[in-house]
């Protein structure tokens, strides 16, 4: 098993909608599949010496490895492409979309819509995901090494998607959204309130001060 790669970025290409890079470790040069995100940050820099986190898969006759920039994105992946109907691609572009923090977040907090939002998800896989990792996610996240305040205290799944759809149908975006959510669920009062209305006035005066 190969746990990471450190080597110089040799070049990056795009095939298939899949973004490779290939990275040169003592005169090998190594393919490996990395979300766009990463790929946009990568440059050729003979210079320069990255650290690339890795998966190897292999699948019939297929052998892929994927590049991540940190242990905890490799972790999380391993993680998605447990889950029934969840391949590589799907992962990837779970990814390459929300970002570490903003996925986990997703994730936990049953955030079916965010999660669709992803190319290859749909709402029934989607639910799958957060159904299988939430439990998963609170045994293990803390060695992520990842911050999440968010997910030690959080209104429950309904009133989590009746306050998404509010603020999504008042014109804020899911950027503002989770902020407002990060935001006001460190208050502890709140987080003892059932009424979804309190939570909602609260997200927009919290948006509306931010703004």
């Amino acid at each position: 098993m190969i746990s990471y790669l450190k080597g110089i970025v040799d070049n990056i290409v795009s095939q298939n909608n899949r973004n490779i890079v290939i990275l040169e470790v003592n005169n090998i040069g190594y393919e490996v599949q990395v979300a766009g995100r990463l790929a946009k940050e990568l440059t050729m820099d003979e210079d320069k010496i990255i650290k690339i986190f890795t998966h190897f898969l292999i699948r019939d006759d297929q052998q892929t490895l994927y590049g991540f920039s940190s242990s905890a994105e490799r972790d999380l992946f391993r993680q998605l492409i447990s889950v029934s109907g969840v391949g590589s691609q799907s992962a990837i572009a779970l990814i390459d979309t929300l970002g570490l923090e903003e996925l986990v977040q997703a994730l936990v907090t049953g955030n079916i819509r965010l999660l669709s939002k992803a190319p290859g998800i749909g709402k029934k896989t989607a639910e799958r995901l957060a159904l299988e990792l939430k439990t998963k996610l609170s045994k293990w996240r803390t060695g992520m090494g990842i911050d999440l305040p968010q997910a030690k205290g959080l209104p429950n799944q309904e009133i989590m998607a009746d306050l998404d759809m509010t603020l999504l149908a008042l014109g804020y975006s899911d950027i503002e959204i989770q902020q407002a959510i990060s935001v006001i669920s460190q208050d502890n009062l709140l987080l003892k309130n059932p009424h979804v209305e309190e939570w909602i006035r609260s997200a927009i005066e919290f948006l509306s001060l931010n703004s």
